[in-house]
């Protein structure tokens, strides 16, 4: 039976487990988290659409509390992970959001399984492109690469990196910290986005499309046209003042969702 309040389980997977969290009933809403985060990103987001739709988040493998892709992660290993989650929970059909990271996946998720996914919600999603690509080959990912010190310098580090484009306080970096110490890699699912080809991927996309733009995001919402461009039907949502956290706004973003999934993605 599908849980009510929020439970946790384990899913099986041909290298291990993947870790997943859910909630509510109904419609089932698949949620996938930004790295090097994990199903925590989207606590307060659950909690506010659980009285309406069955919310199912999961670990990326390698993160969180899932176990790591052998031979290292990819895109199209994240989305599998989903399809294993699906599968085991027995979702025919699903709507999918994610946010980062997660939106990338997503949109392979949609991809790979179009006849599955019922619509899609791309949250501070970038664009890769072969020119982004090759722009991420150049250069290390600007947060979440730190070298460990036996002094622990590398916990600053990493906590410095990500304090820029967090809201006041600790309580969120304490989040995100916890979670970046339990990735196997903290850095390597940028890795991965900047090696996906999202272009050659998009004409198999064929669910409605909400793209959300998180203002003060400085890494995302500048590739909101080119979503848009190369994503059809598409809208797009904008969250005045919304972060690289998705918690700070966590009840602006439940809205938009909930309103999106609940008309069937426009």
């Amino acid at each position: 039976m599908t849980p009510r309040r929020l439970a946790r389980r384990y899913v099986d997977a041909p290298y291990g487990q993947i870790h997943v969290a859910e909630a509510g009933v109904g419609t089932p809403l698949l949620l996938i988290h930004q790295t090097p985060r994990s199903w925590d990103e989207f606590r307060e987001v659950i909690g506010l659409l659980a009285p309406q739709l069955r919310v199912i988040a999961y670990d990326l493998p390698g993160m969180g509390a899932s176990d790591p892709i052998p031979g290292g992660p990819t895109i199209e290993g994240y989305a599998d992970a989903a399809l294993t989650v699906a599968d085991a929970l027995g979702l025919d059909r699903f709507h999918a959001c994610g946010h980062h990271t997660g939106g990338v996946v997503a949109l392979e998720l949609a991809a790979r399984a179009p006849a599955r996914v019922a619509s899609l919600v791309l949250s501070s999603t970038p664009w890769i492109d072969a020119a982004a690509r090759r722009a991420r080959a150049a250069e290390p990912p600007p947060v979440d690469l730190a070298t460990h010190h036996p002094n622990g310098d590398h916990l600053l580090a990493l906590w410095n990196q990500r304090r820029p484009h967090y809201p006041d306080g600790h309580e969120l970096l304490d989040r995100y910290l916890a979670d970046a110490l339990r990735a196997a890699d903290s850095a390597e699912g940028h890795l991965a986005v900047g090696r996906y080809e999202m272009e050659a991927r998009c004409p198999a996309v064929r669910c409605p499309v909400l793209v959300v733009e998180h203002a003060h995001d400085p890494f995302a919402s500048r590739h909101t046209a080119a979503l848009v461009e190369h994503l059809r039907p598409t809208w797009v949502a904008s969250i005045a003042d919304g972060r690289v956290p998705l918690e700070h706004t966590a009840h602006e973003f439940a809205h938009l969702v909930g309103e999106f999934v609940r008309s069937d993605g426009g």
